[in-house]
């Protein structure tokens, strides 16, 4: 007897930004195994009596191991369950997707991907900013801030992060944001390059702070709160304009 796997991507917070086929799956699953950005509101579409188990994983807590939550879907869908892994934003966008992908293929569980809509793409929304523009704003990255180890990463394309006309997105970098930011204006980026911190974005708790590189890079070497962030730095990240 095998279940199926829908992994739905939740969007940023606000339940209303669900699509209506992750209303669906989450109405249908008899299981859901859903990320600490996922919770709260998001959940009351949940099916009554399904199984509901925080799998979240948060910088600075303490967390379920990958292999755990993987293990889990594998166990929950080898029920014969229908089962929604919901992850916050896009699964595919620094979701870790691939190893829980990985684990189902590997135990012969069927599965489909349901994309969400992008914490980016929310946090510009918010911002009333665009996140391309013809001439100025010509390309947009998405990047982590952190490694494996909680750093940095050593690899990183500096030359390609620090284009001036490019919107570069950080996701998960308010820790290591001071480090980027210096290496960012070494390698000849304006230090008073526009930054915009969104935070909690699309939720009651929403805080979006318009500042630059420097002053957002100096703020954070002090204090970086608890609250899950993106960072976006570029033409467009405090223009008046858009």
């Amino acid at each position: 007897m095998t279940g199926f796997v829908s992994f739905v991507g939740s969007g940023p917070g606000d339940p209303e930004l669900l699509t209506l086929k992750a209303v669906d799956r989450l109405k249908r699953a008899e299981a859901v195994l859903f990320d600490d950005l996922s919770s709260g509101p998001i959940l009351t579409h949940a099916a009554a009596g399904a199984d509901l188990v925080g799998v979240g994983k948060r910088a600075g807590r303490a967390s379920p191991k990958q292999s755990h939550v993987s293990q889990l879907l594998v166990d929950y869908a080898a029920t014969g369950a229908r089962v929604v892994r919901l992850k916050s934003g896009d699964g595919g966008m620094f979701g870790r997707l691939e190893e829980e992908m990985v684990a189902l293929k590997a135990a012969g569980i069927p599965y489909e991907i349901i994309p969400g809509i992008p914490s980016a793409c929310a946090a510009a929304a918010a911002a009333g900013i665009p996140l391309t523009r013809r001439l100025t704003a010509r390309r947009v990255q998405f990047v982590t801030g952190h490694d494996v180890n909680g750093m940095l990463p050593d690899d990183a394309n500096l030359t390609a992060l620090a284009d001036p006309k490019a919107t570069t997105v950080v996701f998960m970098g308010k820790r290591t944001f001071p480090a980027l930011a210096a290496q960012l204006i070494a390698h000849g980026l304006p230090a008073d390059t526009p930054a915009l911190l969104a935070e909690a974005v699309s939720t009651p708790d929403q805080v979006l702070r318009r500042t630059t590189i420097q002053q957002l890079a100096d703020d954070l070497a002090s204090e970086i709160g608890t609250a899950a962030a993106l960072i976006l730095y570029g033409p467009l990240a405090d223009d008046d304009d858009a």
